[in-house]
Formats: structure tokens, C-alpha cells, sequence
């Protein structure tokens, strides 16, 4: 999984980046309440040739999307449920890759229709959510992550607490975004993404040193840092007038991440869009 992280307030990066980490999601299997006539948790060895074909097919499509090839994901996805109609994760995914198309009137169908199945689905509760937050419907999106949260054995709440910080993000709300963002950290501590958003909202909140702490905790391994979190580390230098550290993080951004936003922001001497 990607460790890019996207400042909340670059709505149009942001959306390209954790749509696809988010995704990931999709592809796991439901997390409803199990039934009470199920003996043992299958595994690998129970898997069907037509499980392992689909889910090969399934791993295409997604990666697929990643790169940007949205009908190729399609033919993927179509192609895993021709194998398995009942794949897990097809919903989620089909109404991803309709949202990424720009058909959001046919994803939002694909969510809804899936919705109205008999047990919950955090995964695809989730994935709704972040639509809805892609669509600028942040009420309605608080409450999807909310709705997915509340799944009974919900195996991936990080992920959704780290959306809904970042949605809260977008709308403004910093200080729910730095509840969310808080409890996304409580649960994955080493997660650069959670790291760096929980950074950016403090900085906007002008809590220069905390912000700091988040963001020199992934600059400090060099497998974590990337572009945001150098950018982040940058600005809060400036506001501490921090010269001598402006310019190293600067150095570092122009190496390694030429052509990346930041860098034009950077460049461009946009600190505080």
C-alpha cells in the first residue's frame, strides 16, 4: 500500500491518492456478524480455482484503476464476475471505477443498490462514505464512516477514522478532523498518511510543535518520507523561522520530487494555499 500522503486541503490531489488507498478496502470480504452455523474461518487451501481466478482478475482491475486505466479496470472486474458473479468486493469496486470515469450518477447507484443487501458491508459503507466526500456531501458522507464504524468485527477502522478526518478536513472542521485523525493514529501509529494529515490539520491550527512532531516522525524514515510530508515539515520551519531547516527540506524536495505540486508550490513560493 502506498505511503503517499496528501495534505486534507488539496482537494483534487487528494482524491487521486486515497481514492485508490482507500479502495483497497473494497476488496476485502464483507465484516458483517458471522453465522451462527459456521464452523471454522476458511483459508487459503479452501479457495476454488474459481476463487483464485477471480481474485487475480479482481487484483488487476484495482491496479488498474491506480494507474489511471479505467476501462481496462472495467473489463478486469467484469471478467472476475463472469468467473464468480459473487466475487467479494465487485460493488465497491464497479461504483470506484464509474466515480473515477466521471459517471458519479452510475456509481452512486452501484453504492445504493449494494446498500440494500441484507448484511452490512463496512467495506462498501466505507468506500460510499468517500465518495460522498469526493462529492463535497460531507454530512451525508460523516455519516457512512460513522454507519461503517458501528459494523460489528469491523476489521479496518483506522481507515475509515482516517477518512472521515480528512473529509472533515475538507469541510473545514478542524477540530473533528483532529478527533478523527487522533483515533485513525491510536490505531495505526506507523501509517504516514494518518501522520501527515494529523499534521497538516494541527498546522492549520497553529500548533506548530505537535505538527512538527507528526511530520518529522516520517521525514525521519527515509522509506516514509515523500513530498507532502518534506512540504509540511518545510512550512512549519517557516513559521518557526527556522532558515538553515527550510533550506535542506527545500534541497531535498527539488532532488528527489522535481516534479511533484509541492514542489511547484514551493517553487512558486505558495506556502500557505
Amino acid at each position: 500500500m502506498t505511503t503517499l500522503t496528501p495534505g486534507f486541503l488539496h482537494a483534487r490531489r487528494t482524491a487521486r491518492i486515497l481514492s485508490v488507498a482507500l479502495m483497497v478496502g473494497a476488496l476485502l470480504p464483507g465484516c458483517g456478524t458471522p453465522t451462527a452455523n459456521r464452523q471454522e474461518p476458511k483459508t487459503a487451501s479452501d479457495a476454488t480455482d474459481a476463487d483464485r481466478r477471480a481474485a487475480v482478475r479482481m487484483e488487476l482491475a484495482s491496479a488498474y484503476l491506480g494507474r489511471g486505466q479505467y476501462e481496462t479496470a472495467l473489463d478486469e472486474l467484469k471478467q472476475a464476475q463472469a468467473i464468480k458473479p459473487d466475487v467479494a468486493g465487485a460493488v465497491s469496486l464497479r461504483a470506484l471505477i464509474y466515480a473515477a470515469m466521471g459517471d458519479f450518477e452510475a456509481a452512486e447507484d452501484v453504492f445504493k443498490k449494494g446498500m440494500n443487501a441484507a448484511r452490512p458491508d463496512a467495506d462498501l459503507i466505507h468506500n460510499y462514505g468517500w465518495f460522498l466526500c469526493q462529492r463535497q456531501r460531507y454530512d451525508e458522507a460523516a455519516r457512512q464512516f460513522e454507519a461503517a464504524l458501528a459494523v460489528p468485527q469491523y476489521r479496518t477502522p483506522g481507515r475509515t477514522l482516517l477518512a472521515w478526518g480528512v473529509c472533515d478536513g475538507r469541510a473545514r472542521k478542524l477540530e473533528q478532523a483532529q478527533q478523527h485523525l487522533m483515533k485513525a493514529f491510536e490505531y495505526e501509529p506507523g501509517n504516514p498518511t494518518v501522520a501527515v494529515n494529523l499534521g497538516e490539520v494541527l498546522y492549520r491550527q497553529g500548533d506548530f510543535e505537535r505538527a512538527r512532531f507528526y511530520a518529522r516522525r516520517v521525514n525521519n524514515n527515509p522509506e516514509q518520507a515523500n513530498a507532502s510530508s518534506l512540504w509540511l515539515e518545510l512550512r512549519i520551519e517557516r513559521k518557526a523561522g527556522n532558515s538553515a531547516n527550510m533550506e535542506d527540506l527545500a534541497k531535498q524536495m527539488r532532488n528527489k520530487y522535481p516534479q511533484a505540486p509541492e514542489t511547484q508550490a514551493l517553487n512558486n513560493g505558495r506556502f500557505d494555499e
